[in-house]
């Protein structure tokens, strides 16, 4: 395993992170704890020791699962990295109730890397309101954490403003080579790198849409390296990045993990014949799409009910990125059955409406018969 310092921290960490919010799971939902305990174990064995997890991550019971499982290893060989959520902190006396059940479900006295998780701009501006951060400064004195950062959801202008407004250890921002003006994207990249603010990274597959591309792609990363798995050129992009200490990647089952546990071990950075592949692949990826739904809303509200852009978006993503597994879960649980296409009484409305002249009505029933036909075809 490669390992990098994360910045003045001096933890030297291993580049592969182990997300725990994708964990196996049972039919009726719960974690597999089977299953997962043997994956923790194989990646503690195989060098990784970043393993980060959250307050609600598994409905509540990611903390202490991996706290139960942990507990057997000793302390100093690994590091938790956990988050604070904003949405229940509505005074400073519950971010102190729940920092204190974390370490209860952690089975543990202190927590590595600390975050405040999924900012945006609002949540940012209350819980600076509450003294949060200086709540959380304050467990860096005691001991109680050891580094404070953020996880970051918004715009770039607002990243800027939450990165420079204090001193912290480091930040995790969403980065992939489909999303580089995403969120903070490659600028928010860049500002931290030259503020000496180390990177851990989330999503570097895209939620999985990296790791299964469509077939005339695939073929041409075969051609430069047959045995690569279409997931390794994702994670080798971000790793080419200097300022990313970890990349944390939710593997669900061993094939994953020991896919990525080759691809970041003896970590090879693209060359020069890679990085224009990759650079791309964005552009061609994004022109195969069904039709230049932009999600403007013009068309809405639909009168029947049917909720077009999102129906849209994720036919769209399916012609893109050709994932079958990724799509009919979308299209079984992102989407109410009262808003899809199927609902559409064709009365018009929405392409008088629609600034990019889509055939709205026509495009909603050929969606509706592929994405019943995906679902159909994996059962």
């Amino acid at each position: 395993m490669d390992y990098r310092v994360v910045g003045k921290t001096n933890v030297s960490a291993s580049l592969l992170g182990y997300g725990c919010m994708r964990f196996p799971t049972t039919e009726d939902g719960e974690i597999d704890e089977v299953k997962a305990e043997k994956l923790l174990d194989y990646a503690y064995s195989k060098g990784i020791n970043y393993f980060d997890t959250a307050y609600y991550y598994h409905s509540g019971k990611s903390e202490p699962f991996l706290g139960k499982v942990m507990s057997k290893y000793d302390r100093s060989s690994f590091y938790f990295a956990d988050k604070l959520p904003h949405w229940p902190v509505k005074t400073l006396d519950d971010a102190k109730r729940i920092f204190a059940k974390q370490l209860e479900r952690l089975q543990t006295d202190y927590i590595d890397f600390y975050l405040l998780h999924s900012l945006d701009k609002q949540a940012w501006e209350r819980l600076a309101s509450l003294g949060v951060p200086e709540y959380c400064e304050s467990l860096k004195e005691q001991g109680k954490i050891k580094y404070f950062g953020f996880s970051f959801h918004d715009d770039y202008e607002v990243f800027e403003t939450i990165l420079t407004s204090r001193a912290w250890d480091f930040c995790q921002i969403q980065l992939n080579y489909m999303d580089t003006e995403h969120q903070a994207g490659m600028k928010g990249y860049e500002l931290a790198e030259s503020l000496g603010i180390p990177v851990i990274v989330m999503e570097p597959l895209k939620g999985g849409k990296l790791a299964c591309l469509p077939e005339d792609i695939t073929d041409e990363l075969r051609e430069l390296e047959p045995d690569a798995s279409t997931a390794s050129w994702g994670l080798r992009w971000v790793a080419s990045l200097p300022n990313v200490k970890v990349i944390l990647s939710g593997m669900s089952a061993m094939e994953q993990l020991e896919d990525n546990l080759n691809t970041l071990s003896e970590f090879r950075p693209l060359n020069d014949a890679e990085q224009q592949m990759i650079a791309a692949l964005p552009e061609r990826i994004k022109s195969k799409v069904n039709n230049e739904c932009t999600n403007c809303k013009y068309c809405m509200p639909c009168p029947s009910g049917v909720d077009i852009p999102k129906n849209f978006r994720i036919w769209n993503e399916y012609s893109m990125y050709g994932n079958k597994q990724s799509v009919a879960w979308q299209w079984e649980n992102e989407i109410d059955e009262d808003e899809k296409a199927l609902n559409c009484a064709s009365c018009g409305q929405c392409e008088e409406a629609c600034p990019q002249h889509i055939h709205i009505m026509e495009d909603l029933s050929r969606l509706q018969k592929e994405l019943d036909l995906v679902v159909n075809s994996l059962k």
